[in-house]
């Protein structure tokens, strides 16, 4: 039997006036932002669902429930730092993770180099480690019209010890 584990995490939010649009860590310029309990971080929900399901943790509703007071405006590189603690406690590390962001706008090409820093340092991990990328849906579906975003993540992890 094998030591490593693929994890897919999948995470959408809806984009709302008056909110702060944190995408892996980064504050990006525009006019609305995520809707939801924590900083709505789309990218790094989806990241730390995939490492979650990697390592049979469940998901991060059940991990940070959205009724618990405690994680209302929290950074989610926070809680993906917790996550991180969480595979390392049982034993696992983390090999890589690829990450795809679905968003008709704004662009974000010039910050993924850092969504990734960030994703990686709160793992732990190199930069190297961790891939971000992004893709419009030509106008198609939710986060084609631009009342939504979503994200992907696969992630590869190894138990080291039981």
């Amino acid at each position: 039997m094998t030591n490593l584990r693929v994890g897919h995490g999948y995470d959408v939010h809806r984009l709302a006036e008056g909110r702060k649009l944190i995408l892996g860590g980064v504050e990006i310029p525009w006019e609305k932002g995520l809707l939801g309990h924590s900083d709505a971080d789309v990218l790094v929900h989806a990241v730390m669902d995939a490492l979650a399901g990697a390592a049979r943790l469940g998901d991060i509703g059940k991990l940070f429930p959205d009724s618990d007071p405690a994680y209302r405006g929290i950074s989610s590189l926070k809680l993906l730092e917790e996550v991180g603690r969480l595979l390392k406690e049982r034993g696992f590390a983390v090999v890589n993770v690829d990450a795809a962001l679905l968003a008709q706008a704004p662009k974000v090409a010039p910050y993924k180099a850092q969504m990734a820093e960030n994703i990686a340092a709160a793992l732990g991990l190199e930069a190297e480690q961790v891939n971000v990328k992004a893709t419009t849906e030509e106008g198609l579906g939710f986060t084609g019209d631009g009342s939504g975003m979503a994200a992907h993540a696969v992630a590869l992890v190894e138990r080291l010890y039981p």
